[in-house]
């Protein structure tokens, strides 16, 4: 989630509407979720026990859900903020994260920093269950400061099909980036080598959010792009390119790369539903699933979980 959102212009929402275009009324609305739905960033996993979404703000909120409508608030990750979250924090508040299961064990990777800032930490926590509370903290994997051109928030991870470990990351300067990991460690690799993956060619070089999908043979970046968190100003919309390696690079569907700025749409504001992002995607029994927030026009611009299934015609990614 990113901290320059106060740098775009401020559009009002029956302007932004108009300026749609004809296409938007493609796009699905989100599907049917109940109980507790007002997330940031949310990312999900299946658990033995049912599902579990962590999201942005309250030590990372949790829900869980048996069946992936009706969700209940649930605690948080962390029950005490660990003590390096005050460099990066005033407010020992953790953002986006990212929770995924590899060889037994629940990894989450998630962002502390401050708005507007790129004096920023990618940290690392694991846990046995992937349940609320469960979480043992391991410490920074990444940080930025001012003097960096890139910024260590809004971490995803890629176990590729060679069973190479990758952090991608990044939000506004210079975009999307791309390390690689020690999977012993789940921390940085001794290749140190940053990998550009998408950014914008004009300023304020708005695209972060990233998450990698595989499938057959090609790896999907889906990435936010515009402006987040204003409610019904937002602008916020999910695009996406592909490659044929986990570094790219990565090009849209009309072979655009995204380091030029490229990316195919897949989400974007319609109707009631603005500004969606903020996405993740997980393997579930029924196939991809898309989980991102966007902002409910008709109830006062409160940001919403959103959940859609992805098909995947003639290669590329589509909501319904």
């Amino acid at each position: 989630m990113s901290r320059l959102r106060s740098t775009l212009p401020v559009l009002p929402a029956a302007l932004l509407l108009a300026l749609l275009p004809s296409s938007a009324a493609a796009y699905p609305n989100p599907g049917v979720v109940t109980g507790d739905v007002v997330v940031h960033d949310p990312s999900m996993v299946r658990t033995p026990s049912g599902y579990v979404l962590y999201s942005t703000h309250g030590g990372l909120e949790a829900r869980t859900s048996t069946d992936r409508t009706h969700f209940t608030r649930s605690g948080s990750a962390f029950t005490s903020p660990p003590t390096w979250w005050s460099g990066y924090s005033a407010d020992r508040d953790p953002w986006a994260p990212d929770i995924s299961r590899h060889s037994g064990t629940y990894w989450m990777y998630y962002a502390v920093s401050s708005f507007g800032s790129n004096h920023s930490a990618i940290g690392l926590a694991t846990s046995p269950t992937g349940r609320p509370g469960s979480w043992t903290d391991r410490g920074i994997v990444h940080s930025t400061d001012t003097d960096d051109n890139h910024n260590a928030i809004d971490p995803n991870l890629l176990v590729d099909s060679d069973g190479t470990w990758w952090l991608s990351f990044g939000s506004y300067w210079t975009g999307i980036k791309m390390v690689r990991l020690d999977p012993a460690t789940g921390k940085l690799h001794s290749d140190r080598t940053v990998h550009s993956l998408a950014t914008r060619p004009d300023e304020p070089y708005a695209v972060e959010a990233p998450q990698i999908v595989e499938r057959e043979g090609y790896y999907y970046l889906f990435a936010s792009y515009d402006r987040c968190c204003a409610g019904t100003d937002s602008t916020y919309k999910i695009k996406v390119g592909r490659s044929t390696s986990p570094t790219g690079p990565y090009t849209d569907r009309n072979g655009v790369r995204m380091t030029d700025g490229g990316g195919t749409p897949v989400l974007e504001t319609h109707g009631r539903y603005i500004g969606p992002g903020g996405q993740s995607v997980m393997r579930d029994s029924d196939g991809h699933v898309l989980v991102y927030h966007y902002y409910d026009r008709d109830d006062g611009g409160t940001p919403k979980l959103g959940i859609n299934l992805l098909s995947w015609s003639g290669g590329w990614p589509k909501a319904y």
